[in-house]
């Protein structure tokens, strides 16, 4: 008697039911793979056009580098000192006297009151590339010299109002849309 009289006949066919089963299960989960993949975002998506910052962590005469539209963009929390000084900065003495700020007319003047929002002067949202070549600008920490930005590629210089004051950069750094939904809180976009 050979082995194969010995394996029952329900044993085969479930051999054979088995692997036909996982065989067309594998064919479907081949065949179903690239509809399910195409449904998830695609890397060229560009990200979304509106971001919520939280002002808590930010302290005064800092600043926050974040990453909206996928370019670099700073949040300073000024100190009354940086201003007051601003305020007092006369428009004659700027190489660039346009406000460029979004939400203004784009004949706007670039006084320190045309950058912020009233009643949240102290909050400065700007436009982190250099306006000469588009280098990532590095932040001052204590705004020496009334600088708060400084351009590592080409020594461009911009104070706390976001405002070109050195170097060969021409235009003040872009003010992007943004609005205040409390004291501690603002939407980018």
């Amino acid at each position: 008697m050979s082995q194969r009289e010995d394996i029952p006949i329900a044993t085969r066919r479930d051999f054979v039911v088995r692997a036909a089963t996982a065989f067309a299960s594998v064919g479907c989960a081949a065949t179903i793979w690239p509809l399910i993949a195409q449904m998830g975002t695609n890397a060229a998506t560009p990200p979304p056009e509106v971001m919520y910052v939280d002002l808590l962590g930010i302290p005064p005469g800092g600043a926050r580098l974040l990453r909206w539209r996928g370019t670099p963009v700073f949040v300073r929390h000024r100190t009354r000192e940086q201003v007051r000084q601003e305020r007092a900065t006369p428009l004659a003495s700027l190489p660039d006297r346009l406000a460029r700020n979004a939400m203004l007319r784009d004949d706007a003047p670039a006084v320190d009151s045309n950058r912020t929002h009233v009643g949240h002067e102290e909050w400065l949202v700007v436009n982190g590339l250099c306006t000469h070549m588009g280098c990532i600008l590095t932040s001052t920490p204590r705004g020496e010299n009334g600088e708060a930005w400084f351009c590592p590629c080409h020594a461009a210089r911009f104070d706390a109002s976001g405002r070109v004051r050195a170097g060969p950069a021409r235009t003040n750094l872009p003010v992007p849309p943004y609005q205040f939904l409390g004291a501690n809180r603002i939407r980018i976009g």
